[in-house]
């Protein structure tokens, strides 16, 4: 960063621009316009009052000399924007032979003070404080101590440096507070896209998780008719029971996710309840209906005492679980087990042998276990899953269950 980037830096930011070739400059607007007049102006009258004072002990070629040097230094000011620390120096300079300058060198070391760290400008008003003190000697007024002189000088200085190095904490203070809303503004706007990726996340788990046990009875009992078109009648009748139940239930669970998507309000009164521990026999009757041998084994006497986040999560394992098994392994013996009491955690098991002929294929994602696996981590559990010694799948979850 150069000298004059971080001078422009601690300009207010509506002072500043982007030039042509990618460099800061500065824009003056009405306010500075009206800052730089008045600052002229007094400056000016300062010099009047000073020359008017200097003239009655001072000859003709002296006054001329500090009219004119008064006059060059108030015209100098327009530059004090743009050279601060140079203005500064130059007028501190003249008005050690020049009273008349002494407006001047008070406003551009008040810009120097707004626009420069305090090191530069604790030099240059030491500086100024010098000159004002030399002055003294070299321009003497008879009508005034030359100790009060010297102690008006240095007060002077004080104040104006005080004064712009106040200007310049308040603009970085300003300039600060509009940075950090900036970065809230970002922030929220970042944290608000993350919620609504978390969201979509959350929806297409929820999906998968609910429409995949719908969607693989219907292929199943599917393809039970088109490769059996010989079936019995009641068997043919059954199956399209099946299917028309499990079609109904999959529009009823694609309901409730299109719910989750509207506005708070839109959901009618009549939405079903998420599913907890205690409609886990439910989801085995329903199983069982649908041509699955299930076993439910489980030591969890009251079902309502499990959370209702943990009972959900144990319904959709259970409900994956099922879904793999009629799959991969049609026509096996599903056990389904789940133990845990308060304190301890709950476990849930999902365990079928291995197939007994080819199985047909039945399309999928894939992507089930890993849902598992993340809806298991997000309650604060584990799971684990793969092949058993005898060609069967197992499926083992380890869930919370605060005391």
């Amino acid at each position: 960063m150069t000298r004059t980037d971080r001078q422009h830096r601690l300009l207010p930011s509506h002072l500043v621009e982007p030039g042509g070739n990618g460099a800061a400059r500065l824009r003056r607007t009405a306010r500075d316009w009206f800052v730089d007049t008045a600052l002229f102006l007094l400056a000016a009258l300062v010099g009047l009052v000073a020359a008017d004072a200097a003239a009655d002990y001072s000859s003709e070629p002296v006054i001329l000399f500090d009219q004119l040097a008064g006059a060059a230094a108030c015209c100098a000011l327009w530059l004090r924007r743009r050279r601060p620390a140079g203005l500064a120096i130059a007028l501190s300079l003249v008005s050690v032979v020049a009273p008349v300058a002494g407006g001047a060198v008070l406003a551009s070391l008040f810009s120097v003070a707004v626009r420069r760290p305090f090191r530069e400008v604790a030099w240059l008003g030491a500086l100024a404080a010098a000159a004002s003190t030399v002055q003294v000697f070299v321009r003497p007024d008879p009508t005034i101590n030359a100790g009060l002189s010297i102690g008006i000088g240095l007060v002077l200085v004080l104040l104006v440096t005080a004064w712009g190095m106040l200007v310049r904490s308040r603009r970085q203070l300003v300039e600060a507070l509009r940075e950090r809303a900036r970065r809230a503004e970002a922030e929220a706007e970042l944290r608000a896209a993350q919620a609504q990726r978390l969201a979509r996340e959350s929806i297409a788990r929820e999906m998968h998780d609910v429409l995949a046990h719908r969607l693989t009875l219907l292929s199943v009992h599917a393809g039970a008719l088109e490769f059996r078109p010989d079936a019995p009648p009641e068997q043919i009748a059954r199956a399209a029971g099946v299917i028309r139940d499990s079609a109904h239930e999959a529009l009823q669970d694609l309901r409730e996710i299109i719910g989750v998507l509207r506005a708070p309000g839109e959901n009618g009164d009549g939405d079903r309840p998420q599913p907890t521990l205690a409609t886990l026999g439910a989801l085995i009757d329903e199983s069982r209906e649908a041509g699955t041998d299930v076993v439910l084994d489980t030591t969890v006497d009251d079902p309502a005492t499990v959370p209702a986040a943990t009972g959900r999560t144990v319904y959709r394992i259970a409900q994956e679980g099922l879904t793999n098994a009629r799959k991969h392994a049609p026509g096996t013996k599903v056990t389904v087990t789940v133990r845990g009491r308060p304190g301890e955690g709950l476990t849930v098991g999902v365990h079928n042998p291995a197939p007994a002929g080819p199985v047909p294929h039945v399309p999928g994602s894939g992507q089930g276990l890993i849902g598992l696996t993340e809806r298991a981590a997000l309650t604060g559990g584990r799971l684990e899953h793969g092949p058993d010694p005898d060609g069967g799948f197992s499926l083992h979850v380890w869930l919370p269950w605060p005391a």
